[in-house]
């Protein structure tokens, strides 16, 4: 019975992996510098690929490894480790160089000196440099974080640029959101449009204050009730 069982899942094995070669999919892949690679980039990796120099591959599932620049022109799943990790579509799983790029959605760790997402980011993000076109939705970690769009999370930096809307907690030196800011701001200056929660900084400034600004200097251009206040200032 175990015998028949092994064997039957042996041929299941065999057809799904033939039918996966057929399809164009390899199960690894070893490149040096493009097209000095085993498979072409036209081929699809769903195990393990190695690089030395620079590989390109439509999709990738599993783990890459490179000592260079990996590209994939459609998505990646899995474990990107490398200089320069690139992919056009979206990415699920774990991203970890020197240089991070992501066309699509990104969900899962980004750790690099430098982390791109153009489609947007769930998940947990470290960085020197953090940027985003889109959304971001969790724990954002880096010395200058940049979004073109809305935030919900937690975000920690020493230039923190929100230029739509954010909901969490945002911690750093200089933090700016550029409409609403729903939650906790803690920094040296501290600037909103609209603020529904609690500036705490040397500087806050916002358009309209519903909530509390602690602070030497606190500014809420609507004036409601006070313009500016030192220490504390408060409108509801």
């Amino acid at each position: 019975m175990i015998r028949k069982t092994l064997g039957l899942c042996s041929v299941i094995f065999l057809c799904i992996t033939s039918s996966a070669f057929a399809e164009g999919v390899k199960p690894v892949q070893l490149g040096v510098f493009n097209p000095i690679q085993l498979f072409p980039s036209v081929d699809s990796v769903c195990g393990l690929s190695l690089n030395l120099l620079y590989c390109d591959n439509v999709n990738m599932a599993g783990l890459s490894l490179s000592s260079g620049w990996t590209r994939t022109s459609l998505n990646m799943k899995g474990v990107q480790l490398g200089i320069i990790n690139w992919v056009d579509g979206v990415s699920y799983g774990w991203q970890s160089g020197l240089f991070n790029y992501t066309g699509g959605h990104s969900g899962g760790l980004d750790v690099s000196a430098v982390n791109i997402n153009k489609e947007g980011k769930t998940g947990l993000q470290l960085g020197v440099a953090n940027w985003g076109k889109s959304f971001f939705h969790g724990w954002q970690m880096g010395a200058v974080n940049y979004l073109n769009g809305e935030f919900t999370g937690f975000e920690v930096g020493f230039t923190n640029i929100i230029r739509e809307r954010f909901s969490g907690l945002q911690i750093g030196a200089f933090n700016f959101v550029g409409k609403a800011m729903t939650g906790l701001q803690i920094g040296l200056w501290n600037n909103a449009g609209e603020v529904g929660g609690v500036q705490i900084g040397v500087v806050n400034a916002c358009r309209t204050l519903r909530g509390v600004q602690i602070g030497l200097g606190n500014y809420n251009d609507k004036g409601d009730p006070m313009p500016f206040m030192i220490v504390a200032n408060w409108g509801f």
